[in-house]
């Protein structure tokens, strides 16, 4: 541009009224004129939506007969009059519109980005473990519509995203328009570009814009190209790339150097930092790390019998499920047998006795066991699954000394209540560097192996380590207990373990929304139609990545438990060690995303496909109101329902006996009905209008994402 503008002054110089009109048509010219990352803007994509039915109205397309393995007319039509079984169909976007009848069970209906959508979601199974911590949520469904509802659950309360995108390696990764983008496609990148910047310009309306970050993990394939693209969609952030060691055997490319690492960007949002950590990544840590030492509360020895200290003998009641502790007992007369104390109630009793029988005796007191549990310095150790017994371990008074000098640093709590310790010397404060290099992060040894152990017998293409994502996002959430972690390329779901994994370790309450589609594999594709099955056939549907691979696992990692009912062979590893049979103390619910009519919205007939989201919004704990039954309005944990205004003196009251009810959502049409509830709640209260903010959330939404 340098040289145009010199020869723009020299015409101006010898011609000043020939040199002031190409200045003006040049200057217009710029406005016009695109720079940075320049890519072809593809025709909007579309999903094809099998599950739903279709009606009068719907667009569609007709499926390639049964049996055939070609792919069906790419043709939108409209579903123009329906007549029993069969449709009669006008094509869409043609100049001379063509018409036809075809049979019902032959079309598939089809949702274009450019068109509205009103989504709902239908709960699909759980898994509950966790008593009252919020649930993950797993969501089967296109992503980009997925990203569109949590517009409305989570705009701007998203604090971390963590994706693994198609790395667009031209190997049937991944499709455009319901084809696969192939190595030969002379607009695959451009494709890839223009499907990766409509989910992320729905990401950043997610994102919390005081402090949250986006990790997107690529390949050597499209690394330059989506640096780029983020600059363009987050020109607030700021953008650092890592390289990351994945492979250390390497991935061979022929006559080239053989391949071990892949890319990480970070955007940091807001006031968002990488903080500090035990070791920078690249190298180990130069100094051995000390471990806080809890002494076993059982005494040994010599004089350590029950007789000699009858007051010392009492016992401890763990709950028969859980293992938590129930109650701390009194002390038995030196004289009374143990097998005359009735435990409480699905409680399972501890005793100071030794493998070999011996009646001994505890180290604390039960007034100063008691104190001990309460202030986190007891706690349980690993549980026998066939005794139910587990060892329990206190902090002696000199490491109480250096807690209270602050040698010892607590760095959380664990899931019973027990303190996390850490040595100040131990606590790392190296900031993490630019190349990572952790045989922790090996992706055919934490990723791949993972899957075999989880899920036996099912494959996964290229599952993450799940401490790579763990390490990737502990720098940001590990102080923010209560974070929400959304990836919306959740694949195998490996990023909700690796935050499950992250609660463990501290005993925190953040929850992952993973999002991803039933999409069977190309090859696995070809095999199915061959044998008469379609998309939406209960066969094929069972075979889909969501179905078959992501909802087992983390099903499979929360309960420590494989689909067959066996428990998990091998144990995890690293940051936090223990049998992966022991499972997680979480929640994990499974929703399908739907499709819903405006009309039905309006008029309170989808309630139940909309009320997950309501769920979703008020912070996905506890029950969902899915009917507010004969008194027309209904409490939650986290939230409340009100549809009967003329009853609101007793909802008043109910909501006034319960604690944590932080949003209320209102079914009405009438704004002074509305005006009048929320002037009656508590000035904290989130109080939101249905069914006003749902379609208007979504009929504002397509004008400012596309």
């Amino acid at each position: 541009m340098s040289r145009l503008t010199d020869l723009l002054r020299q015409a101006k110089l010898s011609d000043p009224q020939l040199g002031a009109a190409l200045e003006e048509e040049f200057s217009a010219l710029m406005k016009r004129r695109s720079f940075g990352l320049v890519f072809e803007r593809h025709q909007p994509e579309a999903v094809e939506l099998p599950h739903q039915r279709p009606r009068r109205g719907s667009k569609v397309r007709i499926l390639s007969p049964r049996g055939e393995t070609k792919k069906g007319d790419p043709k939108l039509w409209r579903v123009a009059k329906i007549e029993g079984s069969r449709a009669q169909l006008l094509e869409l976007n043609a100049e001379n519109p063509q018409t036809q009848e075809v049979p019902l069970e032959d079309l598939v209906v089809v949702a274009e980005f450019q068109d509205t959508i009103y989504p709902g979601l239908v709960e699909t199974g759980r898994v509950e473990r966790g008593s009252d911590k919020p649930c993950h949520t797993v969501i089967n469904g296109e992503n980009f519509h997925a990203l569109e509802m949590l517009t409305y659950t989570h705009r701007h309360k998203i604090d971390a995203i963590y994706i693994d995108p198609p790395y667009n390696t031209g190997a049937k990764d991944w499709k455009y328009n319901n084809d696969y983008v192939e190595s030969d496609d002379d607009y695959r990148h451009s494709k890839w570009l223009s499907f990766m910047e409509k989910r992320l310009l729905l990401a950043r309306e997610l994102l919390n814009p005081e402090e949250s970050v986006l990790i997107v993990t690529i390949d050597e394939k499209e690394y330059l190209r989506l640096g780029l693209l983020l600059e363009q969609i987050f020109p607030e952030g700021r953008i650092q790339m890592i390289t990351s060691v994945i492979n250390p055997k390497g991935s061979a490319r022929t006559g080239r150097f053989s391949r071990v690492e892949e890319y990480i960007f970070f955007v940091f949002i807001g006031n968002s930092v990488a903080k500090a950590w035990k070791n920078d990544m690249l190298r180990p840590s130069e100094t051995k790390e000390r471990k806080v030492r809890w002494a076993g509360l059982l005494r040994n020895g010599e004089g350590s019998r029950r007789s000699r200290i009858p007051s010392m003998f009492f016992p401890v009641y763990i709950n028969e499920d859980t293992g938590k502790l129930h109650s701390v007992g009194e002390p038995l007369p030196a004289d009374q047998d143990i097998s005359q104390i009735e435990p409480p109630e699905n409680t399972v009793i501890l005793w100071p006795i030794d493998g070999s029988g011996q009646e001994l005796m505890w180290r604390l007191s039960p007034t100063s066991l008691r104190e001990y549990f309460e202030k986190g310095w007891a706690k349980f150790g690993r549980r026998n699954p066939e005794t139910k017994q587990r060892p329990i371990m206190y902090l002696q008074s000199g490491q109480l000394e250096k807690l209270k000098s602050g040698e010892i640093l607590v760095v959380g709590h664990n899931n019973e209540g027990a303190l996390e310790l850490e040595f100040k010397d131990s606590i790392g404060t190296r900031q993490p560097a630019t190349v990572w290099n952790s045989i922790s992060h090996s992706a055919s040894e934490h990723g791949a192996t993972f899957i075999k152990a989880l899920i036996p017998g099912r494959r996964f293409t290229y599952p993450k380590s799940v401490y790579a994502v763990e390490d990737a996002l502990r720098f940001f959430v590990k102080d923010k207990p209560d974070a929400v972690i959304l990836d919306f390329f959740s694949g195998s779901g490996t990023t909700a373990h690796a935050v499950m994994r992250l609660n463990k370790q501290d005993g925190g309450h953040r929850q992952c929304i993973s999002v991803t589609n039933n999409e069977v594999s190309a090859d696995e594709q070809v095999k199915l139609r061959k044998q008469g099955l379609r998309p939406g056939d209960p066969e094929w549907e069972t075979l889909g990545i969501c179905d078959y691979i992501t909802k087992p696992r983390i099903q499979a990692a929360i309960t420590g438990l494989t689909p067959e009912g066996e428990p998990i062979k091998g144990d995890y590893k690293f940051t936090d060690e223990f049998p992966m049979a022991d499972g997680f103390e979480e929640n994990a619910r499974f929703f399908t995303l739907t499709y819903e009519s405006p009309l039905a919205v309006k008029h309170n007939r989808a309630f139940a496909k909309i009320a997950p989201m309501l769920w979703l919004r008020a912070g996905a704990r506890g029950k969902i109101i899915n009917s507010l039954g004969t008194r027309g309005w209904d409490i939650a944990e986290s939230y409340a329902v009100l549809e009967n205004i003329s009853d609101t003196e007793a909802f008043f009251e109910e909501l006034s006996e319960q604690d944590g009810v932080g949003t209320v959502f209102v079914v009405t049409d009438d704004d002074s009905a509305y005006q009048m509830v929320a002037r009656e709640l508590p000035e904290q209260t989130d109080v939101v209008r249905l069914y006003e903010s749902y379609l208007q959330n979504f009929e504002i939404n397509q004008g400012v994402m596309l």
